[in-house]
């Protein structure tokens, strides 16, 4: 089989077989990726870790070209993916849980804070690193690796050509910032 490095390559250029093969070698490190994820969202059951990793395969296969250097940019391609999954999915059970295309009513707004669902968890993070990203990309993109790629300070340096104590900072500032626009 191929080294990996070659297989990015070949799929940078939109070999679809070449991305199937890299996504192959690195199946076990995403599944770790994919259960570090859904780690803080326990709640959405029917999203399991091979569900997750399988879903972001079929995005990542089916996609153009795979915009990735190295096996560090691959995770964190992976991760933005897995994210982009996990908020579909949030989205879709709280669509469904709301009676999905159904008439909305209202009877209480004190019944409605009650009936906040942990999937909406999923949806605010998301829609607080889009308020984040508005503000500063690279600090979004730190966080987006930190949180959803459960990617060290390390392999964020690595991936984006920081130092680590940058990264280290920009984490500090990220989550600061992400708590904020969450309250």
């Amino acid at each position: 089989m191929p080294e990996l490095s070659v297989l990015l390559a070949a799929a940078r250029q939109g070999d679809q077989k070449a991305a199937g093969e890299a996504f192959g070698l690195l199946y076990e490190d995403l599944r770790r990726l994919a259960a570090a994820r859904l780690r803080p969202h326990r709640t959405l059951t029917l999203l399991g870790t091979t569900s997750l990793v399988h879903e972001a395969y079929l995005r990542i296969v089916g996609s153009e070209a795979l915009p990735v250097d190295d096996r560090h940019h691959f995770f964190a391609y992976a991760s933005r993916v897995m994210r982009s999954v996990i908020v579909d999915y949030a989205r879709a059970r709280n669509a469904e849980r709301r009676g999905g295309d159904a008439e909305h009513v209202v009877l209480d707004t004190l019944l409605e804070s009650q009936l906040a669902a942990p999937e909406n968890d999923a949806l605010r993070v998301h829609e607080a690193l889009q308020v984040l990203e508005q503000a500063d990309a690279r600090l979004a993109q730190v966080a987006e690796m930190r949180f959803f790629g459960g990617l060290g300070e390390a392999e964020i340096a690595d991936a984006l050509g920081l130092s680590e104590r940058t990264v280290r900072r920009d984490w500090e500032k990220a989550r600061l910032l992400l708590i904020a626009a969450m309250q």
